[in-house]
């Protein structure tokens, strides 16, 4: 692109992130409802884990492969626009074919969706691998920050209030299928507007792709996945050896303790084998960085979840039937998403004045606090009222836990580095759905005299886990940081 920036150009060049977040948030809202009619309210969590922790990696893996190939790409219509063109073109025919899983029934239903799914993660990830790059590509370094800022508001404000005021007015009033259209409506139009940037095709010489930063992201990926599916199995086992106690307080107990301890191990051993798989004996040398990830994850599982599963909780705690509880969730999240909007920039002021790691403690315990309000009575504005707080501590959080990472991390080797923490935003809604979601229909099966108790439970566990992020950063002490890599 010329650096004669045209008005324009902040729009075509960020606009696909108000579609990709548009059909996060419409799949926040379809996809459990989905997996509520195929696999009933009884085992609904369970699924909805399952479906979760797969999409998850998955996505982590493709994000991170056609990054690298589009970076390489020299196309004849551009390095990125081919990979958005085409991965939209996928999603599109992936969406329609969830839509089409609404006449289905039983499991058959819920593996057409879960295959579905995949694909469209496959599909929306290849899209979002090269749409990332058009501004490091395209915009000069003295414009990137006004363009990320606008980036931040197709990404956050604008997406959650068309979801919460159009495509979830649809979904509630059960018409699914029209949402699901205005979604890929949105997501269409959103594609074909970024066509239209001035992207040239890649003329440099390139060095040759080097595959190995994939594949030890494989590895990462692979052994923090057979971590979180041994920490599922043991909640589901410890939860048949616990059918025959009667008492609803040391059932809560028992499966809350087990909760709260697998997903802390999750955590906390995952980070450690992915840190050492990434980074071999530099893991040992730098706790703090080791720390540093686990209070990203233990942080991100509770907050991510408590979005992932509000719709069960809001249908399971107030009463709302099936597709009622998606427009109450949605203005949930967009209230949510304002506040981190909203506490992102000052908290990154204070963050400078009063240091990264207090900063970050205090997110850890204002979310634990938003949690404890959201469950404290049934009533929707109560919970708006969590809401409120829990989205406040996340914009908090982003914002001084990010800074006290590019603190920690060694200057000649920061993308590296950070780079790993990509894995704390995909695993923390694997670790919390896949060991949280049986969890919660436990207590369904078992307790059914209290309506959504295993919600509330949950929800307990992952404020619960806000406190452990606390723990974390108090575990982060100043240290030289690293000056090379030892492998």
């Amino acid at each position: 692109m010329d650096k004669a920036i045209r008005w324009y150009d902040y729009i075509i060049i960020n606009i696909y992130f108000l579609g990709l977040t548009a059909l996060s948030q419409t799949n926040g809202l379809v996809f459990p409802l989905l997996v509520q009619k195929f696999v009933g309210e009884t085992d609904q969590g369970t699924f909805f884990g399952t479906l979760r922790l797969w999409t998850l990696m998955v996505a982590l893996l493709v994000q991170s492969a056609m990054g690298m190939v589009s970076d390489h790409s020299k196309m004849r219509r551009g390095r990125r626009r081919p990979f958005i063109f085409t991965g939209t073109i996928f999603e599109l025919v992936f969406i329609a074919a969830i839509g089409f899983s609404i006449g289905m029934e039983g499991m058959r239903g819920f593996w057409f969706l879960f295959v579905m799914a995949i694909l469209l993660s496959i599909s929306s990830n290849t899209a979002q691998a090269a749409q990332q790059g058009l501004i490091p590509d395209l915009v000069p370094e003295e414009k990137r920050g006004r363009f990320s800022g606008v980036k931040a508001l197709f990404e956050l404000p604008l997406p959650l209030l068309l979801v919460s005021f159009t495509i979830a007015r649809l979904i509630s009033q059960g018409y699914m299928w029209a949402g699901i259209i205005a979604v890929m409506i949105v997501l269409a139009i959103c594609m074909i507007i970024t066509m239209f940037v001035n992207e040239k095709p890649l003329i440099e010489h390139l060095v040759q792709l080097d595959w190995t930063p994939f594949f030890r992201l494989l590895a990462m990926t692979g052994m923090f996945t057979a971590i979180i599916l041994i920490m599922g199995a043991i909640i589901k086992q410890i939860g048949v050896w616990s059918i025959s106690i009667n008492q609803t307080f040391t059932l809560a107990v028992i499966m809350g303790l087990t909760g709260l301890v697998t997903m802390i191990i999750a955590v906390a051993l995952g980070v450690w084998i992915s840190i050492r798989i990434s980074l071999g004996n530099n893991a040992l040398m730098n706790p703090a960085y080791c720390w540093w990830v686990i209070n990203r994850l233990a942080f991100l599982v509770g907050a991510f979840n408590l979005s992932s599963f509000a719709l069960f909780y809001l249908q399971a705690r107030l009463g709302f039937v099936r597709q009622e509880a998606a427009q109450p969730a949605a203005i949930l999240m967009l209230i949510v998403g304002i506040f981190i909007l909203l506490f992102s920039l000052p908290s990154g002021l204070l963050s400078d004045k009063i240091g990264h790691k207090r900063v970050v403690a205090i997110s850890g315990f204002l979310a634990f606090i938003g949690t404890l309000v959201a469950i404290l009575v049934p009533s929707m504005t109560v919970i708006y009222i969590g809401g409120c707080l829990i989205g406040a501590a996340t914009g908090i959080f982003y914002t001084s836990n990010w800074a006290l990472g590019t603190a920690l991390v060694p200057k000649a080797e920061a993308g590296r580095y950070l780079g790993i923490s990509n894995l704390a935003g995909a695993g923390a809604g694997a670790v919390g759905a896949y060991i949280g979601g049986p969890i919660a229909d436990y207590f369904t099966n078992y307790v059914p005299e209290f309506p959504g108790f295993g919600y509330i439970l949950l929800f307990v566990i992952y404020g619960l886990l806000f406190l452990f992020s606390v723990y974390a950063a108090t575990r982060i002490k100043n240290q030289p940081k690293l000056s090379s890599s030892l492998n």
